[in-house]
Parts: C-alpha cells; sequence; structure tokens
C-alpha cells in the first residue's frame, strides 16, 4: 500500500494524472476564446481562424532558455508559416508586459498571449509537466479542428518542425 501511494504522489508530481485525460486531441475541435496580446489588444481565437490556420503553442515562461529557443525557432521559421497563410500564436501565463519584453528582445514577429490565470491552458488540457506549465503545439485548421498536437518539454525547436510537417499536409 505505501508503494501505492509513493506511486501516485510521483505521478502527480511530474504531471500525469486527471489533466492529461482532458487534454484537447486531434479531430477535436477547440472552443473560441479571448486573451491580451503583447501589446494589450484582445485576441480572440475565432476572428483569427476567419483568417486561416492557427499554430497555438504553450510555454512554460518568458524569457527562459527552452522557451526562448521554442520562441526563436518559430521566428526563424515565421516566413514558412505566413507563406501557408498560418498565424503563430505563442501562450503563456506570463503577464501582457512580460510578453512585451519577451517579443522585442527576441524580436518576436508573432502574438504572445497573457493566460494569467491558466483559464486556457486548463481549456485545452494542457499538462504539467515536473509541476511546470506544459509545453504543447497544437495545429489549427481554418475551422478549428486539430490536425496536430506535439507535447514535449524538452524538446523545445522539435515543436517548430512537427507544426510545420503537419501544415504541409493541411
Amino acid at each position: 500500500m505505501k508503494f501505492i501511494k509513493t506511486m501516485l504522489l510521483t505521478l502527480a508530481i511530474f504531471g500525469f494524472g486527471a489533466s492529461a485525460k482532458s487534454q484537447i486531441k486531434n479531430g477535436e475541435k477547440i472552443p473560441d476564446f479571448e486573451l491580451k496580446d503583447q501589446n494589450g489588444a484582445n485576441f480572440k481565437l475565432s476572428s483569427a481562424l476567419a483568417k486561416g490556420p492557427v499554430v497555438i503553442y504553450f510555454y512554460p515562461k518568458d524569457d527562459t532558455p527552452g522557451c526562448t529557443k521554442e520562441a526563436c525557432s518559430f521566428r526563424d521559421s515565421f516566413a514558412e508559416f505566413t507563406d501557408k497563410g498560418v498565424q503563430v500564436v505563442g501562450i503563456s501565463s506570463d503577464n501582457v508586459a512580460s510578453h512585451k519584453k519577451f517579443a522585442e528582445k527576441y524580436h518576436l514577429p508573432f502574438t504572445l498571449l497573457s493566460d494569467e490565470k491558466g483559464a486556457v491552458r486548463k481549456l485545452f488540457g494542457v499538462p504539467k509537466t515536473m509541476m511546470m506549465p506544459g509545453r504543447v503545439s497544437y495545429v489549427l485548421d481554418k475551422s478549428g479542428t486539430v490536425v496536430h498536437q506535439f507535447n514535449s518539454m524538452t524538446q523545445a525547436t522539435q515543436h517548430v518542425e512537427e507544426a510545420i510537417a503537419a501544415i504541409k499536409k493541411i
């Protein structure tokens, strides 16, 4: 019995469990949401989807090593997305001012959204990993249906590779 309790505690600490079961999966439609971007303007998913497909990537924190690599990788591949009419959107719990500073420091040409209360992260069911907010990317077609998702805390730049491959199939 002690072993089972220890295993359950370990699974809870490292982010496995109920939240992962409710994670939005391929083929599911994303509910509409609205958040503030790095400039303080309202971003509404349905408005973005009216223009075409969207890549949404959730990341733990602005200006940290892995998150900076991921953001700069999206920046460096930005033309591949825009050439296909795809918008790139990053979401974390950092505030608008933090996002603005992060975007300016690294010349990020895409939208960063502030989800300070974690409501959209919860809506997507993004699991925590090792007690940190997870790193998950979703590729949405223009109807708002998930055509691809990728979940990896340690392979930050692979999120971009996965998204580009999925976009080529739309």
